[in-house]
């Protein structure tokens, strides 16, 4: 849109035009910039996590440690549920961008299906460290455990949440540009949550037995 501005110059008696134009905003470009920056938001309070636990993750208090609790097996199984929810939901944003609301809707049901595995899986673990007494007040090992991988698992809660939000737009309103932009953001959320998971089985769960 251009805009015309007029100013009259007392002094030379005289009139002088400007054209302004108008800077062209692609819509959307501002929740993109702010979602980014949450996310790197979220990468420092992960961090903080990790170095928490990188100090404190040696200090059993004679109680319980990595070998005596984890699972490789089942913590295996539940990477490989993330893992494939990331896959399903890439599936998703391809079939979003052909236009193709039912197919979005399945691999979204998919993914989502995967995130709840994950963590009810997660749930089944705490619940048996809980059953053998090991729990966050018993070491500093445990307390900072239970700090990075519980806050881990909120965020896939509350994506899930969000991820059935969305399907329930869509299936009110359609792929229209607001819902397109919205599974976008939460695609680089889920995949964001499934890198931190990696960093988590390596740094936590395979090193941790190795100690």
């Amino acid at each position: 849109m251009t805009a015309v501005l007029s100013t009259a110059k007392a002094e030379q008696g005289a009139t002088t035009f400007y054209l302004v134009e108008d800077h062209n905003h692609e819509e959307g470009s501002s929740t993109l910039l702010g979602f980014w920056i949450y996310l790197m938001s979220d990468c420092l309070i992960f961090a903080v996590l990790f170095a928490t636990f990188g100090v404190l993750g040696g200090n059993l208090a004679a109680g319980p440690g990595p070998k005596d609790l984890f699972d490789l097996r089942l913590v295996a199984l539940n990477t490989s549920m993330l893992l494939l929810s990331s896959i399903t939901y890439g599936f998703a944003m391809l079939t979003m961008a052909q236009g193709r609301v039912a197919a979005t809707q399945a691999w979204l049901a998919v993914t989502g299906a995967f995130g709840l595995a994950f963590l009810s899986i997660e749930l089944y673990e705490f619940a048996h460290m809980f059953h053998v007494g090991a729990t966050p007040q018993r070491s500093a090992f445990l307390s900072s455990f239970f700090a990075l991988v519980g806050t881990h698992g909120l965020h896939v809660t509350f994506g899930t949440i969000w991820l059935v939000t969305l399907m329930v737009q869509v299936h009110k309103y359609g792929l229209i540009v607001a819902n397109r932009r919205r599974l976008m953001c939460l695609s680089m959320f889920w995949h964001f949550l499934d890198v931190i998971w990696i960093g988590v089985f390596t740094f936590v769960y395979l090193m941790g037995m190795l100690r």
